[in-house]
């Protein structure tokens, strides 16, 4: 697994829009803002052509460009990261303009940025072999002020933390609005983590002893994960045996899918060979999923469809589309313990 150097003073971040850019309110403001903050902070900017672009369906313009755009600041030496402008719809379409070729070649540079950024930090890891972070787009760092969870992922950039606890309460309806752009989250939900342990199954609030697992984390959305599924951009099953003897740790959230959405995919992902080598499951709070259909909640779509592999799974963790969420990176070694009688959840990534 390569892994690229962290940020220091006088580096150059680079800013690209490989899906939606920030085009519209309040996404403009916030990134506007973050590249002020950034330059307060020591470093460079070079922002890619398309990142307040807005002409193209689901992404920010049309896809051999966004293709294009990502390739070339990659690969570029006029900047050391690069972080995407926000998440979006249709990055799927950009993949075919991508040169993982070349990206592979070049020198291995941070790219951060979740949901529809799975395409990137999935392919990333598993046709590359080069880590990159599962974590919040640019325009976030233009909150003020920044939530602990903002601050930590740029000390991962950094290379200033790697072990994370999560946060107490998450964000159900945020704050921010067009007129409000740099509102920060407005968390008012005490976060509740589900343990399902392989030998007793779903255990009650507080209850049951500490549950630890390791491995090699990787994963992302699970509406993009299952449309990479069985095309030319899907080598889990080869990842994981890659890796086997570190174990894969899968980190698993969803979007727009319903429950029965979620055990569809989980089922599919199943049976195309993905969880070889699985040592546990982190599942984050799913952002549609939250209603019960036809007798079946958010919880039981996981557990009923990853129950046969006999490991540790926690649920509606800090991952996703309901902030804050945990930085995770995605080909690195982890190491991951909760403590349900005391809520205790601690998550330490290793430099290898």
């Amino acid at each position: 697994m390569r892994y690229p150097e962290f940020l220091k003073a006088g580096d150059t971040i680079g800013f690209a829009a490989p899906s939606f850019g920030c085009s519209i309110e309040p996404y403009r403001s916030c990134f506007d803002r973050a590249q002020e903050v950034f330059r307060k902070k020591g470093f460079g900017i070079l922002c890619g052509p398309n990142v307040y672009a807005g002409d193209g369906i689901g992404i920010s313009t049309a896809p051999e460009l966004c293709g294009r755009e990502f390739t070339e600041l990659y690969v570029s030496d006029a900047c050391e990261a690069v972080l995407s402008c926000g998440g979006g719809e249709l990055m799927c379409e950009i993949l075919k303009y991508v040169d993982f070729e070349a990206i592979a070649r070049a020198e291995p540079k941070w790219f951060m940025g979740y949901s529809d950024n799975t395409n990137l930090v999935f392919t990333l890891t598993t046709l590359c072999d080069t880590a990159a972070i599962y974590g919040p787009c640019a325009p976030a760092f233009g909150m003020k002020p920044w939530h602990p969870a903002i601050r930590e992922a740029f000390q991962l950039l950094c290379g200033r933390k790697y072990s994370f606890a999560g946060y107490p309460k998450y964000e159900v309806e945020p704050f921010k609005s067009k007129e409000r752009p740099l509102e920060p989250y407005a968390c008012t939900e005490p976060r509740k983590i589900i343990v399902y342990d392989p030998a007793r199954g779903i255990l009650p609030d507080g209850q049951g002893a500490e549950l630890a697992f390791s491995g090699r984390l990787v994963g992302g959305c699970l509406d993009c994960l299952v449309t990479l599924c069985g095309t030319p951009y899907d080598r889990a099953a080869a990842f994981a045996e890659r890796y086997r003897d570190d174990g894969i740790v899968w980190f698993l959230e969803a979007c727009d899918l319903t429950v029965f959405g979620i055990r569809r995919a989980l089922w599919q992902l199943t049976n195309a060979g993905w969880f070889r080598h699985v040592s546990g499951f982190l599942i984050g709070r799913p952002l549609a999923a939250q209603e019960d259909l036809l007798g079946l909640d958010h919880i039981h779509a996981v557990t009923d469809a990853l129950a046969e592999f006999g490991v540790p799974i926690l649920m509606d963790t800090d991952i996703g589309h309901l902030p804050p969420m945990i930085p995770l990176i995605s080909g690195s070694c982890a190491q991951i313990r909760y403590n349900p009688e005391a809520d205790d959840f601690r998550l330490k990534m290793l430099r290898k």
